[in-house]
């Protein structure tokens, strides 16, 4: 018998956190309220089959319960604790690092994609992407392989990888 899949933890900044609680509030209440009120107008015109504003506004409420459902699953998992300063790559972290033989190196944020939203100064890495899944706990000053998405395989120095505060 297989074990049910255990919940990952999202990792958000405090502001998306709130931001995105926000949204789900706006959606459970005024919008969905106001999408409930246009099904209703429609229905009173009479002829469902032919009715377009009644088509649309179904649309609709299923576009909002489904991203209520989405949010709710997210910010369910989610967390905004800083995490531990101890040079391992973790979602939460700035990672800076530059591939093997260059000179330049490169920071991005590893957490929820959400988060990019919010934080322009600074690119953001999903744990699941590419990327972030190589590096995800590797420790400061290692060298790792990284599968990139074109085929080739590159050596990549984590420089450093420290919590982001904002």
């Amino acid at each position: 018998m297989t074990q049910p899949a255990q919940p990952t933890t999202i990792w958000l900044t405090k502001k998306t956190f709130d931001r995105l609680s926000a949204e789900l509030e706006d959606l459970r209440g005024p919008k969905r309220q106001e999408v409930i009120e246009r099904i209703s107008s429609a229905r009173d015109e009479g002829d469902l089959k032919e009715n377009g504003g009644y088509h649309a506004a179904k649309d609709e409420q299923g576009k909002i319960e489904a991203r209520i459902h989405q949010l709710e699953d997210m910010l369910r998992s989610a967390t905004t604790d800083v995490p531990e300063d101890d040079g391992i790559v973790s979602p939460g972290k700035l990672v800076t690092y530059r591939y093997a033989g260059d000179d330049e190196h490169e920071v991005f944020l590893l957490g929820a994609r959400e988060v990019d939203d919010d934080h322009e100064d600074v690119e953001v890495f999903s744990p699941q992407s590419p990327l972030g899944s190589a590096m995800l706990g590797a420790t400061k000053g290692s060298t790792i392989d990284f599968d990139a998405p074109n085929g080739k395989t590159l050596k990549i120095e984590i420089i450093d990888a420290v919590p982001f505060h904002e």
